[in-house]
């Protein structure tokens, strides 16, 4: 008898909820950056400004605040928004509370943008998830729970 390549529990890669996550996040990204070429933004890019636009109708928004709600890291927020601002689609603005931070807006272009992009991403989210279509509550439950479950593991 041979011994096994790795040592797993596992029969095969197929078996791993980790590396299919793995595949079909890939697989995933490659769509959304398809859906967002047209209006020129990263996937980032796209989650940062719809976070802003989405958020920023109801609370002053940090660049720190931002970061967690969107769930990206701090740095890749900052060089993002450095970018979006650089397009005319966020400013940033004194805070009107504390002054040291700036708060971040979003320009009349960048809502424009946000508002089309949201529907092709919208659009492309559903044609991937279509085979799932009938478990996608089900589905968005599941992810949630591993979202909360995993909040804090690089703290």
């Amino acid at each position: 008898m041979t011994k096994p390549p790795l040592p797993t529990r596992l029969s095969g890669p197929a078996e791993s909820p980790g590396f299919l996550l793995w595949k079909i996040s890939n697989a995933w990204q490659r769509r959304l950056r398809v859906a967002l070429q047209p209006y020129g933004l990263t996937h980032s890019q796209f989650v940062l400004l719809a976070t802003a636009t989405w958020f920023g109708a109801e609370e002053t928004l940090t660049q720190a605040r931002l970061s967690q709600l969107s769930g990206i890291d701090p740095m890749t927020t900052s060089q993002v928004l450095r970018a979006l601002e650089a397009a005319g689609l966020i400013e940033r603005i004194d805070h009107p509370q504390d002054p040291r931070a700036k708060a971040i807006t979003v320009t009349k272009a960048g809502r424009d943008l946000a508002r089309k992009a949201v529907v092709a991403v919208e659009d492309a989210d559903a044609a991937f998830f279509k085979p799932l279509a009938s478990d996608t509550k089900r589905l968005v439950a599941m992810f949630q729970s591993l979202v909360e479950g995993n909040e804090r593991v690089d703290e």
